[in-house]
């Protein structure tokens, strides 16, 4: 009896655990079915797949060099026993063909990435306007795995090279689609602002931390460990967006507006402004990166420890730039142009003081000065790319994201091509005058966002001034003229444009106002 009292009590409290679990399995379903736990969790998936592409773009670098030399040697020793068993009187010469060759080859294999990157993001732009952000979000996540794998197991440059190739590939799906999820879901500015914060944040980690992670690895693991453990996260980061977002279940994007073509958003004058400005801000980051190390050993006699953790240190001013922006925007949100002004400024300050230093020590300051000033540049004219599609064009964000990853796609495919042949040609010194120089003068080009950036678009207004959502851009300026009426702007004019048909908002909204007894204005 006693044997038959103890099974049955372990029969119920088996009973009770499985009830237990099963009630927090429908807590936990319950919860990913509420819209705010979803859109944390997407932002947690679109961070990690932003923080991958950039450990994928940046763990080579200790990486790459050193096992393509390796490659190098062993197949110039093979062939100079073969057709010189006896001789040595070439070898110099040869050392130094062979070095040069693999300077050029080591800078095709890194630009190849934002070469391909820049030229399949505008169909990639299009393509998410189209179908959503989540399919083309998985889409990347794909053949990032994919290329990470190759990596992984690549013995040879050309496996490396399509390796590379379609890590570009996979980031002009993941990064635009991410990204523009993210400006789709956090639709007040100040929670954009944020959001988009947070994924610079992850970029810059992934970017910073990359180098040190993958040469550790390297050193003690062999070539192979570090890119599966990020084919792992990556797999794993997949595995979620299915589970939580269920891309091929979702249909809410059947009832979306057609986003306007990525050509129009092209020769829009405020977005090729933005466009621009974030292109030049990255062109110091991107040509300092293949560069900086050369030039650290020749004059400052660097160890290997101080040129992998050059960049280390300017990951800290980079998070406290993306904190001190977003705090900003948030208290004055119509000064996003100025924020990014000051950090132009600010890059090109410290472009022109690197050649200036002496020591390590020396060389950290400018070097956060200008991650600083990349992190107030990203931070605030990101999220006014957004509200410029909001208040000139459709709500859809993947074509004018697509945009800006082609702004950084032209800075990092020039950058270890360019920038060798610049240094050699002209020289260090004149290359970081050059940039500093640049960034400085496009600054008060920014100044013509001050006028759009004087309207700030409302959540609850932009649902509720249409029955529908807009259809067109027709639809979206007669929403923009109703918010106009209701919020009283004489100058809505001016941030609205005349449509591809001859429709001209301002004289519109004049009419309107004749019609109806006319706005309040306060």
């Amino acid at each position: 009896m006693d044997e038959e009292g103890g099974s049955s009590g372990l029969v119920k409290s088996a009973a009770v655990k499985l009830s237990e679990m099963g009630e927090r399995t429908k807590q936990l379903g319950t919860a990913m079915k509420d819209p705010l736990q979803q859109r944390r969790i997407m932002l947690v998936i679109v961070c990690v797949a932003l923080l991958l592409d950039n450990m994928l773009y940046m763990v080579i670098v200790p990486i790459i060099p050193d096992y393509l030399a390796e490659l190098e040697s062993e197949q110039s020793e093979h062939v100079h026993v073969v057709m010189h068993p006896n001789s040595s009187a070439n070898s110099t010469s040869q050392d130094k063909s062979n070095k040069n060759n693999l300077d050029v080859q080591i800078g095709v294999l890194f630009a190849s990435k934002a070469i391909l990157q820049l030229l399949v993001n505008p169909l990639s732009g299009t393509f998410i306007d189209r179908v959503g952000y989540d399919i083309p979000l998985l889409i990347g996540l794909s053949i990032m795995f994919v290329s990470t794998c190759i990596f992984a197991v690549g013995e040879n440059y050309a496996t490396l090279f399509v390796a590379r190739s379609l890590q570009g590939l996979g980031s002009a799906f993941a990064d635009t689609s991410g990204i523009a999820m993210i400006a789709d879901k956090y639709t007040e500015e100040s929670e954009r602002s944020t959001a988009l914060g947070i994924a610079l944040a992850f970029i810059s980690f992934g970017s910073l931390v990359a180098p040190p992670f993958g040469g550790i690895l390297y050193e003690f693991a062999g070539k192979k460990v570090p890119f599966f453990v990020l084919a792992c996260i990556c797999l794993a980061d997949g595995f979620l967006l299915l589970t939580v977002i269920k891309p091929f279940s979702n249909r809410t994007r059947e009832n979306m507006p057609v986003g306007t073509p990525i050509y129009r958003l092209m020769v829009d004058p405020y977005i090729a402004v933005v466009a621009g400005a974030l292109t030049v801000c990255n062109i110091p980051l991107a040509f300092l990166e293949p560069t900086i190390s050369n030039w650290m050993e020749s004059t400052m006699h660097s160890s290997q420890w101080e040129m992998g953790l050059t960049w280390l240190p300017a990951f800290f001013p980079h998070v406290l730039g993306v904190y001190i922006t977003v705090k900003l925007a948030a208290q004055h949100p119509h000064l996003q142009w100025f924020y990014g002004a000051v950090g132009m400024v600010i890059i090109g300050a410290s472009s022109c003081t690197v050649p200036a230093c002496k020591t390590f020590g020396q060389l950290i300051a400018p070097l956060c000065g200008i991650c600083f000033g990349i992190a107030l540049v990203d931070t605030a004219l990101l999220p006014t790319l957004a509200f410029l599609v909001d208040v000139r064009h459709v709500s859809v964000y993947g074509s004018v994201y697509a945009i800006a990853d082609i702004s950084y796609s032209v800075a990092y495919a020039m950058g270890p091509i360019v920038a060798g042949q610049i240094v050699h040609n002209l020289g260090f010194v004149q290359l970081n005058l050059g940039m500093g120089l640049v960034n400085v003068l496009y600054a008060p080009a920014l100044l013509l966002l001050r006028n759009v950036c004087q309207m700030k678009p409302s959540y609850s207004e932009r649902d509720n001034l249409l029955e529908e959502a807009p259809q067109g851009l027709y639809d979206t300026i007669k929403m923009e003229e109703r918010r106009a009426k209701k919020k009283g702007y004489s100058s809505a004019g001016n941030c609205l444009s005349v449509d591809e048909n001859g429709f001209d908002s301002f004289k519109a909204q004049r009419s309107l106002s004749e019609e109806s007894s006319g706005p309040e204005y306060t």
